[in-house]
């Protein structure tokens, strides 16, 4: 039995080592431009406005347009875009080979994708690269900054009716567990 084990050490071992080797020769690619999409309706924003609202809380560019229609406070969205969601590296991938994990990527999957290609055979590689790309760039957590900048395709594509239904069903699911947690049984009892 030890022999056994001894082979898938020195073989995940093998396999450890040439991914290192291969991708270190591979291009290095982060999106460049987040493109909203509604029906025909598109619009792209730099990346480099991304960031440079998050490190300054000021927005340039068309990014400044759309946080204006949207009523959007430019010094909030920077606390959103430089939000670190603490995530630890290996257990992050961890759950994302799992079954849940998968269903969970899937349904990102459907809202966030290579601009013009929604396929999941493609959209949900990107993301767990973007995840766990932008995981090791700053330890134990994830922002949307390192995320965008591991994202390896140059335009990622937000489908805004699906994030709109997203955020309406998030809404609803948040109502629904206040309603709860305020205990309005407890009358009953």
């Amino acid at each position: 039995m030890p022999r056994k084990s001894s082979r898938q050490t020195i073989l995940a071992l093998g396999t450890a080592i040439g991914l290192s080797i291969s991708s270190a020769f591979q291009p290095v690619h982060a999106a460049k431009d987040v493109a909203l999409v509604s029906g025909a309706y598109k619009r792209s924003i730099s990346v480099s406005d991304l960031v440079y609202l998050a490190d300054t809380g000021k927005a340039r560019g068309i990014l400044s347009d759309v946080l204006r229609l949207g009523k959007q406070d430019p010094k909030e969205v920077a606390k959103l875009l430089n939000q670190k969601l603490d995530l630890p590296l290996v257990l992050t991938s961890r759950l994302m080979s799992t079954r849940i994990g998968d269903v969970i990527i899937r349904r990102v999957a459907t809202i966030i994708y290579p601009l013009k290609v929604p396929d999941p055979s493609v959209s949900v590689p990107a993301i767990r690269a973007g995840v766990i790309n932008g995981l090791q760039k700053e330890e134990g957590g994830l922002t949307v900054i390192n995320f965008l900048d591991a994202y390896p395709a140059e335009v990622m594509e937000v489908n805004i009716p699906a994030l709109m239904a997203l955020i309406e069903k998030a809404e609803s699911i948040a109502g629904l567990v206040k309603f709860f947690s305020d205990s309005p049984l407890d009358g009953l009892k």
